[in-house]
């Protein structure tokens, strides 16, 4: 099926997940063309595609801002160009924090108890007592997250998420492990245990190569028994359907101390270099990086050529 078929690899992007992008790109490139697909690079660098001539299919690694709201999405259906992952809706559901906290209670998916804490009129502080976490609800890789122990810490971290967005969402802080589920094709992959370093899985931890942070240590498949691993895997797989994506995605769940899963957000355009977390899920099933970026490109021409 693409056998003589451009793929653009879409990388880069106006965000600020630009260089994390590009690595992802630069990975599924390499893959691609390991493959002996026609695979070349296309950089975005503001919001308006310019696609290499007879591209066929663009496969989409442009994280966060542009990339993953359906922006992009809705550019290129307007072009009529195939693409790879979450179409412009599902995409831009799943890139809104608030939306997805909207879904999820919708769907009776498991997710930390919340609220949308709008200061455009000026400062406010949550309703609910600390500790809770402090989220810009359109940002991603952790960008202007905080995590608010004690009360007198709230003002300082709404102001500094007031940098990226008036509209905050605010969820209570669930103690537990760190969890993410890749989805591919509605099927939920292996649970990858993310240990931290230092802190929680910041900016700093999931980037140590690009921020000098500590970074965080990954365990795929976690270290956990049948029944919580099914159960943090149909919660994803709930998170997912929930909110309509197609493709594929990956699901972050916090498990806490009972043994029980929150759904914090799904990522429709995850880490794509080797060592991301969902080829990490892929691989434990046999599926090598090539053929993960291979299935992802042919189940994206299949569904969006289909008559």
């Amino acid at each position: 099926m693409l056998q003589n078929l451009k793929i653009a690899v879409l990388m880069g992007g106006p965000g600020s997940e630009r260089e994390i992008s590009l690595a992802s790109g630069a990975a599924v490139l390499k893959a691609l063309t390991s493959l002996g697909l026609d695979a070349v690079a296309a950089a975005i660098t503001g919001t308006r595609i310019e696609l290499p001539a007879g591209t066929g299919l663009a496969f989409n690694v442009i994280h966060g801002t542009f990339g993953e709201d359906g922006q992009l999405q809705a550019q290129l259906e307007q072009l009529g160009v195939p693409y790879t992952g979450a179409g412009a809706a599902s995409s831009h559901r799943a890139f809104d924090k608030n939306l997805s906290k909207t879904a999820f209670l919708a769907h009776q998916v498991p997710t930390p108890r919340s609220e949308i804490l709008d200061v455009s009129a000026g400062p406010r502080l949550p309703s609910f007592p600390a500790p809770f976490v402090v989220k810009p609800p359109r940002e991603g890789s952790s960008v202007g997250v905080h995590i608010v122990r004690r009360q007198e810490e709230a003002a300082a971290a709404v102001a500094d998420a007031t940098r990226f967005s008036q509209d905050l969402l605010i969820e209570e802080y669930i103690q537990g492990k760190e969890l993410t589920v890749g989805i591919l094709n509605d099927t939920a992959l292996p649970v990858v245990h993310i240990a931290p370093r230092s802190g929680f899985y910041d900016l700093a931890n999931k980037y140590p190569w690009m921020t000098g942070g500590a970074g965080s240590d990954y365990y795929c498949p976690a270290d956990l028994d049948e029944p919580i691993t099914h159960a943090v895997q149909q919660a994803a797989l709930a998170a997912h359907r929930a909110l309509g994506i197609e493709i594929y995605s990956r699901v972050d769940v916090l498990l806490d101390e009972a043994g029980r899963p929150f759904v914090l957000e799904a990522n429709t355009i995850p880490g794509m270099t080797e060592t991301s977390l969902l080829p990490k899920a892929a691989a434990a099933t046999g599926l090598s990086f090539p053929e993960l970026c291979r299935t992802i490109a042919e189940l994206s021409l299949q569904l969006r050529t289909a008559t």
